[in-house]
């Protein structure tokens, strides 16, 4: 008895259902592109520059015009990026002078920034607060460390632009940067705006400040619950707080969390990816 061989049957109608749904996340992902506002960025002006002078004056720092167009440039590319990528909600002009510029630079209200010799910022973003600290000093060799690539590629556009010459932009996640030698307690200071609560933070930011170093957290004024329960985590990593500097900027009130590094960070920690948040140090 002879056995004819079927070939499988295709399923067209499968076939068709997923080229339908592929079609129509296409269209969605066009529509939202389209219905993106776009922002263009203001005219250079001698009033823009002067408007950054004086709010970098309002930060507790003078800076020369030359320093001002740097950030009207950095401002314009943050602005022009932002339309195709998500870097910031703010793209208004005196916000990011006053929210971003200005506010990054406040890190003298809480130490001598002209003694820093080296400093990481870890999860920078679109660059804050390390970008206006390179900006504005020189001097201070500074690295800049983002999870998602296209950020660092917005990043070493604007470090090109601007002829940055003592700015590094990394492509790694915090744990997987302070494990690599060229970077763990190998700077004076580390600085982060991040958003996480402090224990979280100084688990990702102490294994990359040298024995002696800061790492300096800006946050709001709200502290009462992060410093207490941040205490047994700094104790682990080898820090303990220094000080908290209580500020007022425009209207916004803010501070900054210094921590001394008094003894290297055990050789375990960050641990692996998302345990610091996931499970906070000395909290769980």
């Amino acid at each position: 008895m002879s056995t004819t061989k079927r070939k499988p049957a295709e399923n067209k109608g499968l076939d068709k259902q997923a080229e339908a749904s592929a079609i129509r996340t296409s269209e969605r992902s066009e529509a939202r592109v389209s219905e993106k506002i776009q922002v263009t960025p203001i005219a250079k002006t001698p009033e823009a520059i002067a408007f950054i002078r004086s709010s970098v004056e309002a930060a507790g720092l003078e800076i020369s015009e030359e320093t001002a167009n740097q950030l009207f440039r950095y401002y314009e590319l943050l602005v022009e990026w932002n339309n195709v990528m998500n870097l910031t909600a703010v793209t208004d002009f005196e916000e990011v002078v006053r929210k971003h510029f200005a506010d990054s630079l406040t890190l003298n209200r809480a130490m001598d920034v002209d003694k820093i010799g080296s400093l990481i910022d870890v999860g920078t973003g679109a660059g804050f607060p390390g970008l206006p600290l390179a900006i504005c000093y020189p001097q201070i060799k500074v690295c800049l460390v983002d999870s998602l690539n296209k950020r660092v590629r917005f990043l070493q556009t604007v470090v090109d632009e601007l002829g940055l010459t003592n700015v590094t932009a990394i492509h790694a996640r915090a744990e997987e940067g302070a494990r690599r030698k060229d970077l763990r307690e190998a700077f004076d200071c580390v600085v982060s705006r991040a958003v996480a609560n402090l224990t979280t933070l100084s688990e990702y930011c102490l294994p990359f400040v040298k024995k002696n170093g800061v790492f300096t957290a800006y946050k709001s004024v709200k502290l009462e619950e992060e410093l207490p329960q941040a205490a047994k985590a700094l104790s682990i990593l080898g820090g303990v707080c220094e000080k908290v500097e209580t500020f007022q900027l425009f209207e916004m009130e803010r501070s900054i969390v210094v921590i001394r590094k008094e003894k290297k960070t055990p050789g375990t920690y960050p641990r692996k990816a998302g345990m610091p948040s996931k499970s906070p140090l000395g909290l769980s």
